[in-house]
């Protein structure tokens, strides 16, 4: 079974996006990156044993990466807005089920892809807290990088402070890059839409969906407070824990894929399997 990389680029109401697959065969499995990032922080999942027997599907989000910006930037850079481009995504590239992996961001696009989608299989959310309607507080710590996130204009100082506190001395120079080169007004639009109340209740949604939902976080994560996770009765937890890496932070994906891709190959293969 083939696992070149093809990478492509599908136009949707939403901008050009950039999409890099790998594999075939089996569910297909699909990644959604964080905010300010690009699909290149999935290099160790694209390029590990899942591809092997599964078509994994990454791509950039509107506004970053080698995507265009939105064509309707209002619209396109709210929670609900970016779940309406995945799924439009999906749906040219005649995918009818589908299992997805989010980070931060990513996560909670995902979730807002669980009532919107009837062929979502399985949910892996990592950085990702299902915060209520307004309650953005009650799973992730305050800090600096939190105001960036918000930012529309940021200095190169300020871009080297956001990308070490998400990935610490682990950084390589695309990141930068791509934090440089993501549309400014998405950050500005994804949060004054967060304050205006766009979206579904993430809490409630997972704690009401019957699809499996799995739970994986680094122990050291900085940005989101881990214990909330325990306060939520997901409807379907996968493995009927959250799992928590030890010795790594916001993007366990990333720094330790020798401990996470197992994790992720397992899911994936307990949803393929039913």
């Amino acid at each position: 079974m083939s696992t070149s990389t093809r990478k492509h680029t599908v136009v949707t109401s939403h901008g050009a996006l950039a999409v890099e697959e790998r594999g075939e065969g089996g569910l297909p499995v699909l990644l959604i990156h964080g905010n300010s990032f690009c699909r290149d922080v999935f290099r160790h999942q694209l390029q590990g044993r899942l591809a092997e027997k599964h078509r994994v599907i990454a791509f950039d989000l509107p506004g970053h990466g080698q995507s265009s910006n939105a064509v309707d930037p209002t619209t396109t850079y709210a929670l609900g807005g970016l779940a309406d481009a995945a799924l439009e995504l999906l749906d040219r590239l005649a995918v009818t089920e589908v299992i997805v992996f989010g980070w931060s961001l990513g996560g909670h696009i995902g979730i807002h892809m669980l009532s919107r989608f009837p062929g979502m299989r399985g949910l892996m959310i990592t950085g990702s807290p299902p915060v209520p309607m307004g309650g953005m507080a009650q799973g992730f710590n305050a800090g600096p990088h939190m105001a960036l996130a918000g930012k529309q204009d940021v200095s190169n100082t300020e871009i080297e402070s956001f990308i070490h506190a998400i990935f610490g001395d682990g950084a390589e120079p695309f990141l930068r890059d791509a934090v440089a080169r993501a549309d400014g007004r998405f950050r500005k639009r994804l949060f004054e839409a967060a304050r205006a109340g766009d979206g579904v209740d993430q809490r409630m949604t997972v704690e009401s969906s019957p699809v499996p939902i799995a739970v994986v976080n680094g122990r050291e994560d900085p940005v989101i407070k881990l214990d909330y996770f325990d306060t939520v009765a997901f409807g379907h937890l996968w493995e009927g824990q959250c799992h928590r890496l030890p010795g790594v932070g916001h993007v366990p994906f990333w720094s330790a894929p020798t401990d996470f891709n197992p994790i992720l190959e397992r899911f994936v293969r307990d949803v393929d399997i039913g």
